[in-house]
C-alpha cells in the first residue's frame, strides 16, 4: 500500500511516499530557517507564504523520488492540526485536491501521531509491530512536552504535560540569551559539549504527587536569565559553554527521569522519545543510558524522522487506512488539537 503524506504544519514543508506503514520510499524537506532566523523566531505569515511556494514542488518531488506517480497511490494523509493555522491550511487543501482528483481516501493525521509513529519508521522489526504495545512515548518539540501511553494504534493516554514553556521553546529562549542565534536547540546542544554541565547548579524542575509525570521549564529559563544577569559584564565564549552545558543537562535529566519513573509505575518494558528535541545528543545518549539501567527497551528514531516531516504522517496514515479511518473533504485545519 502506498500512502502520500503531506506535512506543513508549522515551517518546514514536506511531502513523503510510505509504502506499508514503515518503508519510506522518499521524504523531501524543504525548511524555512533562513527566512525565519532574523526575527528570532517563526513568523506565521511567512511560513503560510513559503509553504504556498513549495508545496506542489515538494509533491512532486516525493513522487518522482519514489519513482511513481498519482495513479499509484492508495490514499492521500495531511497533517491537520495541532500548527499554524496559515500554515495547515495549505497542506490540507492540497491533499483534499489529490483526493478529490484522483478518487482516493483523504486521512487527516494529528501531527503529535505522527511525532508517535516516527519510531515505527527506526528499521523492519523482526515481530509482528503490535508486539511492540503498550509502550511509553516522551514527546518533545518546540511546542510541546508530554508524556504518552500508547496502548495501541489510536489508543493514547497522555499522562503528563508541560504546565508553560515546551522543552525546545526554553532551548529557544535560552539561546536568545546567549545571542546563538535561532533555532536554539541545535546550537546548544553544539555548545554544550564544549562546556561543564556541572559548573552551575540550576535546579531540576520536578513537580510530585499528583502531577508527577508534568513539566515546567519557565523556571530554569528564568534561573538562566538571572545568572546570565548576576555576571554584571558580558558573557564570554567559556561561561556560555558552562551555561548552555548545565542548563541542557538539568532539561535532559528531568525529561527522562520522569518517562522512566512512568515507565516504572505502568509497568511498561518499552520508552521512546520523538519530537523535534528528540535530535538533541544527549537526549538520546541519556534517554538510551537510563533504559539500559533500568533493563528496558528504548525506540529512539533517526535525526530525520525527528523534526517535522511527512514520513512519519504517512507512517501513522496507514494504521488508520486499516481500520478504514477515513476523513471527509470538508475537513478543516486545526490550530489547537489535543492526542
Amino acid at each position: 500500500m502506498l500512502i502520500l503524506a503531506i506535512e506543513t504544519s508549522c515551517d518546514e514543508t514536506s511531502a513523503a511516499v510510505v509504502k506499508d506503514g514503515v518503508e519510506v520510499l522518499s521524504n523531501p524537506i524543504a525548511t524555512q530557517t533562513e527566512f525565519h532566523q532574523k526575527y528570532g523566531g517563526i513568523v506565521p505569515e511567512i511560513a503560510a507564504r513559503k509553504h504556498v511556494e513549495l508545496i506542489s514542488p515538494i509533491i512532486q518531488e516525493a513522487l518522482d523520488k519514489a519513482n511513481i506517480t498519482f495513479k499509484d497511490i492508495d490514499a492521500v494523509a495531511v497533517t491537520y492540526g495541532p500548527g499554524l493555522i496559515g500554515s495547515l491550511i495549505v497542506g490540507v487543501c492540497a491533499a483534499k485536491a489529490i483526493a478529490w482528483t484522483q478518487k482516493i481516501p483523504l486521512i487527516g493525521v494529528n501531527h503529535l501521531e505522527g511525532h508517535i509513529y516516527a519510531n515505527l519508521l527506526i528499521s523492519n522489526f523482526q515481530f509482528p509491530i503490535s508486539n511492540l504495545f503498550p509502550f511509553l512515548c516522551l514527546l518533545v518539540s518546540g511546542g510541546h512536552t508530554m508524556i504518552v501511553h500508547v496502548k495501541g494504534h489510536g489508543n493514547y493516554e497522555t499522562l503528563g504535560r508541560t504546565r508553560d514553556d515546551a522543552a525546545g521553546e526554553a532551548f529557544d529562549k535560552v539561546a536568545r540569551v546567549l545571542g546563538l542565534g535561532y533555532p536554539g536547540g541545535p546550537l546548544i546542544d553544539k555548545l554544550a559539549k564544549e562546556g561543564n554541565p556541572n559548573s552551575i547548579p540550576f535546579k531540576h524542575p520536578m513537580i510530585e504527587g499528583e502531577y508527577a509525570y508534568d513539566f515546567s521549564f519557565s523556571g530554569i529559563k528564568t534561573a538562566v536569565v538571572n545568572h546570565v544577569k548576576s555576571l554584571q559584564s558580558t558573557v564570554n565564549s567559556v561561561q556560555k559553554k558552562n551555561i548552555a552545558a548545565s542548563f541542557q543537562k538539568v532539561v535532559v535529566e528531568t525529561l527522562v527521569e520522569k518517562l522512566i519513573k512512568a515507565a516504572k509505575d505502568k509497568n511498561v518494558q518499552t520508552v521512546s522519545i520523538a519530537g523535534g528535541v528528540s535530535a538533541n545528543s544527549e537526549l538520546r545518549e541519556y534517554a538510551q543510558k537510563r533504559a539500559d539501567e533500568e533493563k528496558l527497551k528504548a525506540m529512539i528514531p533517526p535525526f530525520e524522522y525527528c523534526t517535522d516531516n511527512a514520513a512519519m504522517i504517512g507512517g501513522a496514515a496507514y494504521y488508520k487506512f486499516k481500520r478504514k479511518d477515513f476523513s471527509p473533504l470538508s475537513l478543516k485545519p486545526l490550530a489547537s488539537l489535543r492526542l
